[in-house]
């Protein structure tokens, strides 16, 4: 392997740059860097920062430093490693690359540390995409969410799942090439259960993939509901900004908004859409088409209802009396709900929640003056999580994109396999298709990942990682 070595730290001018070594020539590209200032100084002493100059590759002092060598096999990388961490200017820290380039060290590539990582064991496929992921957060949850999945949990629970195929292979082969010897082999019904609890396993695996997205891109919800009904208000309380106009006139909002929230850590992308009614004219039109599609596509919505123009009638009615919510709530179907009665300040119902709202979380709000503001965040945040499934969104179980359409495929093997058992097919022909699970759940892993696949991973990392 060659020596690599990059910029760790972020582009631009900062307090510190970092400059990372890789390889089997590490510590001796870093003797050739490094002038160290103390008189005492005898030889890298393992992980102990250094202090001194850094060198060019003439020999002429570039900047005061702090120098580490890490020896292999316990580092990032499984191999001997170095870092010289120098002041943030950026012709600094590129001259510092430069020099350790000149004497001897390769250019990294993107994502080339965490690959080695892999290729070295140090880390499995999955726990490799967590450290992107976990670059990548967005929020606080999403930092607990990739956390978690960096200590391998998922990549442990795929190896628990691949033994127990393991061992149904070993009697299948048994049943196979003994068929004529007395020897203990599963029967059919035995083996046709055992393979739908390793299914039923990957398919709880699965409903986890909802809360990866959620972590990683953020939860689409929508602000739905009438015109004045106070979507608007409510989006800039929420971003503790005016970034959507509010005025007395109808229909001032006609195409939808969407910008990124925090929510308690959660990531939220926030949408307020146009309200519902019929438009009189045709860019009015297009601004509600849009409204409904964000409507098909939302993890969660809060229809906003006028309190001031429903008045009493609105909560003690059976149905509701207010078109614009009623589509929303005829639209929603599966997708979780938020009700609130906005305006409370100027009409507070006696009957509350409304007679109508049946089992959908409610409450009251007054989006301009902050009033009930926190009880929605809270709600929302419990209303979202929950969609997302009964685990806590940092248990580190939920696959992402790739991942789960690997246990996709290995779910659908499993599932044919059952079949093919109970049909009462031979084992050497359902032997092909726990072959075929086996080699979707190494995917997950990386244990079976081809060059073509870890390139189209690592190569989206960035270059000091």
């Amino acid at each position: 392997m060659t020596t690599i070595a990059a910029i760790a730290t972020a582009p631009g001018a900062g307090g510190i740059g970092i400059v990372r070594l890789s390889g089997p020539q590490a510590k001796a590209v870093l003797s050739r860097l490094f002038l160290p200032l103390s008189s005492r100084f005898e030889n890298f002493e393992p992980w102990r920062l250094h202090h001194g100059r850094v060198l060019d590759c003439h020999g002429e002092a570039l900047d005061d430093v702090l120098a580490v060598y890490m020896p292999g096999p316990r580092t990032f990388t499984g191999e001997d490693m170095a870092e010289i961490q120098c002041h943030g200017g950026s012709f600094l820290v590129q001259a510092v690359l430069e020099s350790a380039l000149r004497l001897g060290a390769v250019q990294a590539q993107r994502g080339e540390f965490s690959r080695r990582a892999f290729c070295n064991g140090r880390m499995d496929l999955s726990q490799a995409e967590a450290v992107a992921e976990l670059i990548a957060a967005p929020s606080r949850e999403a930092v607990r969410f990739g956390l978690t999945r960096l200590d391998g949990l998922l990549g442990r629970r795929i190896r628990e799942l691949r033994a127990d195929l393991d061992g149904l292979r070993a009697q299948m082969c048994l049943a196979v090439d003994f068929p004529e010897e007395e020897v203990e082999s599963l029967p059919p019904a035995a083996f046709a259960a055992e393979v739908d609890r390793v299914a039923a396993a990957v398919a709880d695996l699965l409903r986890g993939q909802r809360r990866a997205r959620l972590m990683q891109q953020g939860a689409l919800v929508v602000l739905a509901g009438a015109v004045n009904a106070g979507k608007s208000s409510l989006m800039n309380a929420l971003l503790g900004r005016q970034r959507a106009l509010v005025t007395e006139i109808p229909g001032t909002t006609r195409d939808y908004i969407e910008e990124f929230c925090d929510l308690d850590g959660l990531p939220i992308r926030l949408v307020d859409t146009a309200g519902l009614r019929q438009a009189d004219d045709s860019v009015e039109e297009l601004g509600i088409a849009l409204s409904r599609e964000k409507l098909a596509q939302a993890d969660a919505i809060v229809l906003m209802l006028d309190g001031h123009a429903l008045g009493e009638a609105g909560a003690a009615a059976a149905t509701c009396p207010e078109p614009a919510a009623a589509e929303v709530l005829a639209v929603a179907g599966d997708v979780p709900l938020l009700l609130v009665w906005n305006k409370a300040d100027l009409c507070d119902p006696a009957t509350f929640p409304p007679r109508w709202a049946g089992e959908r979380p409610t409450l009251r709000l007054c989006a301009r003056s902050g009033e009930g503001l926190e009880a929605l965040a809270a709600s929302l945040r419990r209303l979202v999580l929950a969609e997302a499934g009964e685990r806590p969104p940092d248990d580190g179980l939920a696959p992402n994109a790739r991942q789960a359409l690997a246990l996709e495929r290995a779910l659908a093997e499993l599932r044919g396999l059952h079949e093919d058992i109970l049909a009462g097919n031979p084992y050497d022909c359902c032997a092909v298709r726990l072959d075929a699970a086996v080699s979707h759940l190494d995917e997950v892993t990386g244990s079976n990942s081809t060059d073509e696949v870890l390139n189209s991973i690592f190569e989206q990392f960035c270059i000091g990682k």
